[in-house]
């Protein structure tokens, strides 16, 4: 096994601010690269976006970085830089003429007002790989917000309770984080490339084609059917049951995901209800879907009278996939999320990786510098 992450030998210069671009950052500082986030005077927007029990924490607290900005930035080091000035810009090509990959969230246009293009930084570097995040595409001024992404590409709609209830959006700016995964992607495709040419390239991301792609079998039922597919709760269009919320007896809510006839027959049996599975409403999926709303109220019935705690050990025996409905908290206290978890560094709170994946070929990052204050000096070597 390799003894160095996959990046150790790249440097990345981090113009992007908010969670999309900062996120791809990260990742390359969990797999070894060296990340320099350079901010302007007044630093990523996202270190003033703090909840209302980060603001009435003791001022010791308050006064540390967001929780927001920490989602994203472990790893790095911070630089300041005014980039409407000729010295903040000359400042920036110097160091892009010992990049690897640049990126940025700028709205068209003004990347070039403040000379940080990447027609003006690649000629300075050619093997230069510049990551750009916009919106709505090169061409469009809009600025993209997540919220606004998730409502025009359908998320919204889709996520209400049932037909004829307020449209939400998700919890967690999802549009943003899709962006971000197709910018690495972007990213690893360009730095393959580069290692056959030897020459950099421009990779263009934006936030409504990245929510698009992102509507899979949602957005094939409707090319498909030309139906218009209708919001469901957490219920899934074409398999039942799956995803809805049942509450058991003890009070534990837990949902199922029986996606085959043969996991809907040990459901049966661990309900002790096996003549569910000869009833002909139920005996196929396509029956199941047909006859959704019979069948769930069978179920929330029968749940209701049960163990919730007895039954996820049962249906995990047999084989049928379900699970407890966690909080944030407990997701993240349970055992199989500490690899997840990137350890505290002195008195500060842990972090969550970025990275899910593992390679047999290099080593991971064991540990990265906290998320840096404004323009602080590098962080100390992280162990390997």
């Amino acid at each position: 096994m390799s003894q160095l992450p996959p990046f150790a030998h790249l440097r990345v210069l981090e113009l992007a601010s908010v969670l999309a671009g900062p996120q791809v950052g990260q990742f390359f500082a969990e797999l070894g690269a060296e990340v320099l986030k350079i901010e302007s005077p007044v630093g990523d927007v996202t270190r003033t976006w703090k909840t209302s029990a980060e603001t009435a924490a003791p001022a010791t607290t308050e006064a540390s970085v967001s929780a927001y900005f920490a989602a994203s930035n472990w790893g790095k080091q911070s630089l300041v830089l005014d980039l409407t000035t000729a010295a903040g810009q000359a400042a920036l090509h110097a160091l892009a003429e010992g990049a690897d990959v640049v990126l940025a969230s700028y709205k068209p246009g003004d990347a070039e007002k403040l000379r940080a293009d990447y027609a003006t930084l690649s000629a300075r570097n050619p093997r230069l790989i510049y990551g750009h995040l916009t919106g709505y595409g090169p061409h469009n001024q809009r600025t993209g917000y997540d919220a606004v992404l998730q409502a025009e590409a359908g998320f919204m709609h889709l996520n209400a309770a049932g037909a004829g209830q307020p449209p939400q959006k998700m919890p967690v700016a999802m549009v943003d984080l899709l962006a971000a995964h197709q910018l690495k992607e972007g990213l690893l495709v360009a730095l393959w490339q580069r290692e056959r040419t030897g020459r950099g390239a421009l990779v263009q991301v934006d936030l409504l084609s990245s929510a698009l792609a992102s509507l899979a079998n949602q957005a094939a039922t409707y090319l498909v059917t030309g139906h218009d597919p209708q919001p469901l709760g957490s219920g899934h269009p074409s398999i039942v049951p799956y995803g809805t919320v049942y509450r058991a007896a003890n009070g534990r809510q837990l949902v199922l995901a029986a996606g085959s006839d043969g996991q809907f027959r040990q459901l049966c049996a661990a309900l002790e209800q096996p003549a569910w599975a000869e009833d002909a409403r139920f005996q196929t999926n396509a029956a199941r879907v047909q006859h959704r709303a019979e069948l769930e109220a069978l179920l929330t019935q029968r749940i209701g009278a049960v163990d919730g705690d007895v039954l996820l050990a049962e249906l995990e025996r047999r084989g049928v996939p379900a699970g407890a409905v966690r909080s944030v908290g407990e997701a993240l206290a349970h055992p199989s999320a500490a690899a997840m978890l990137l350890p505290a560094s002195g008195n500060g709170p842990a972090g969550l990786r970025t990275v899910a994946f593992r390679g047999s070929g290099w080593s991971a990052v064991a540990a990265l510098g906290p998320p840096p204050a404004l323009a602080a000096p590098p962080p100390a070597e992280p162990g390997l």
